[in-house]
């Protein structure tokens, strides 16, 4: 199978993918969230912005994709509801296909009664909607290409002689009894072009804008950034299918190309650590710090791995893609 089907399959299958029986959030990787309550308290004031931004309308569908254990949205709800009108105005969306986080979000987020979404195509379009989505794309699958001499070869996952699992390259029809063998791979992952074509779908029903954050470049195509976490640790992709976390780089550059094709306004893609410096990131700090000074050099530790460009603050890249009647989206 191709490299984006072993992905999928890994991650998703309903009864031994990684997200729907061993999700490892907190074990196998560390997501911002988990890192500083700051981060969701922040996109959730970004969130109560654009609501402003948007005319306050008297409901909202707040959308959060790939929400995990729900840490980003409960700090983000938390601080978000500072701003008059808009606690009141939520009804809380949150797009997740696994039957065990789903058991886990309802419990953490029951006082907001969360509607549970199995992709952004059911997010209503009655209302006006923000999206907020915090390491999901680099899940999406992504098919590998290399090439050998002139022409490009998909990489593939096989069986080996000893039955262990391995990469090869398909061959064409000609080829189809040598396997070819080559190096610089370049990845593609197609659902970043459904999630334009899902966005674009929505706010011609609807006003909207979603919010992207994940690591990957802006400037150039990932290569092979194929890898996989188990228990804090980089391990071998093929070691443990489905039973670790897989991830790719995203390519923040052709979503915005993709996003800005279609007609639809797009702010960044921005350093993640710029983004949330702008937001205030500095300020909420000194503000936490000031009432618990016993905590300070925690904090301090936390959001310092969020904006260092040397960790967090420029590998991560935020992205806006909203309806062109609304105005640049705050952070950018």
């Amino acid at each position: 199978m191709n490299v984006g089907a072993y992905m999928n399959t890994c991650l998703h299958d309903p009864k031994q993918g990684y997200y729907a029986t061993r999700p490892g959030l907190g074990q196998d990787f560390i997501t911002a969230p988990e890192t500083s309550q700051i981060f969701g308290e922040l996109l959730g004031l970004w969130a109560a912005h654009e609501w402003q931004q948007m005319g306050s309308p008297s409901r909202i569908s707040l959308v959060e994709v790939g929400p995990g254990r729900g840490t980003l949205m409960n700090d983000a709800l938390r601080a978000a509801s500072s701003v008059p009108g808009f606690a009141a105005a939520i009804d809380l969306h949150l797009v997740e296909p696994s039957p065990v986080l789903r058991a886990m979000l309802a419990e953490k987020l029951a006082i907001y009664e969360p509607t549970f979404l199995d992709g952004i195509e059911a997010i209503p379009t009655a209302n006006p909607f923000i999206l907020l989505s915090n390491e999901w794309l680099d899940c999406l699958p992504a098919r590998q290409f290399v090439k050998v001499g002139d022409d490009w070869h998909e990489r593939v996952v096989g069986v080996s002689p000893t039955e262990d699992l391995v990469f090869g390259l398909a061959v064409s029809e000609a080829e189809d009894d040598e396997i070819a063998i080559g190096s610089g791979a370049v990845e593609v992952q197609s659902g970043l072009e459904t999630l334009v074509l899902g966005l674009r779908k929505l706010l011609d029903q609807t006003t909207g804008r979603a919010l992207l954050i994940d690591y990957g470049p802006s400037d150039v195509s990932p290569g092979d950034t194929l890898r996989a976490y188990k228990d804090g640790g980089q391990i071998d992709p093929l070691a443990m299918p489905g039973e670790c976390d897989l991830t790719v780089d995203v390519d923040f550059g052709r979503l915005a190309r993709l996003a800005e094709k279609s007609g639809l306004l797009v702010s960044g893609p921005a350093p993640q650590g710029q983004f949330l410096l702008a937001l205030g990131a500095e300020a909420r700090l000194n503000q936490l710090a000031k009432a618990e000074p016993s905590k300070g050099q925690e904090l301090y530790e936390g959001v310092k791995k969020l904006v260092d460009p040397a960790e967090m603050g420029a590998r991560f890249k935020v992205l806006a893609i909203g309806s062109e009647a609304l105005p640049p989206s705050a952070g950018f």
